[in-house]
């Protein structure tokens, strides 16, 4: 069950990407009834697994911005410690509004603004964005991926082709680069800190090792304009399911 579960969130995750936590963690909470420490903990393990399985179907396709991904993911550092000790502070109350509402927000974001129709011809070496926004949104997204268990790519992807013009597809794969480097930062602070069930943790990422190559691979013949939907609808839907959850 696991491995399935984890074959589902590697490929979504990794079409979209976000690594998967999104779906993750109300599987944990909602169904599971992990403590929202563990389910972060875990989550974020699986995360890390398919990020590293996404990066290497994504790097081996050439869709990684390199300039902006090392950039980004060294920004990540510091949050992500943070973050992971920030997470022992949650109730399950308190854990369920604050996590819906990221969800709600992001969600609304993507389809009120259109995407960016810039660099339809991109080109790594001449492509300039906003290094600094770029930077500091990173190092957020550090300490967000890190507290919540669900991955930085709920805000990259959106960042990245709304603020800063990346065309879709290098913005999946470039997110899936700095996943795998902010993730892994956060999982050994949670695992130093007991938050990581490893069973689950073990079968749901092998599954989702697999699924990542799955999702990487559909990526190639999916439309930008579907990837943005696919995130938006997901974002909101379970952002209501998890503000309903909180009372």
């Amino acid at each position: 069950m696991y491995f399935v579960l984890g074959l589902g969130v590697g490929t979504f995750g990794t079409l979209v990407g976000i690594g998967g936590g999104l779906i993750l963690i109300p599987v944990f909470v909602l169904l599971l009834n992990f403590t929202p420490q563990n389910a972060v903990g875990t989550s974020l393990m699986v995360v890390f697994f398919n990020a590293i399985s996404g990066s290497y179907a994504y790097i081996k396709q050439k869709k990684v911005f390199y300039d902006a991904g090392i950039r980004f993911a060294l920004a990540t550092i510091p949050g992500a410690f943070l973050g992971s000790y920030m997470a022992q502070y949650f109730t399950v109350s308190s854990f369920n509004l604050s996590f819906g509402i990221l969800l709600i927000a992001l969600a609304l974001v993507m389809l009120i603004k259109p995407s960016s129709k810039a660099a339809i011809d991109f080109n790594k070496d001449t492509f300039t964005y906003n290094k600094t926004i770029g930077v500091v949104a990173s190092a957020f997204v550090g300490f967000i991926s890190s507290i919540m268990g669900i991955g930085g790519g709920i805000i990259h992807v959106p960042m990245m082709i709304l603020v800063l013009g990346f065309p879709t597809h290098v913005a999946t794969a470039t997110s899936q680069f700095v996943l795998a480097i902010s993730s892994g930062v956060g999982v050994a602070s949670h695992f130093s800190l007991g938050n990581v069930l490893a069973v689950p943790a073990i079968s749901i990422g092998l599954g989702a090792v697999v699924g990542a190559q799955i999702g990487a691979r559909l990526a190639r013949k999916t439309k930008s304009k579907v990837i943005i939907t696919l995130l938006s609808v997901a974002l909101f839907a379970l952002g209501i399911r998890f503000i309903a959850g909180s009372f």
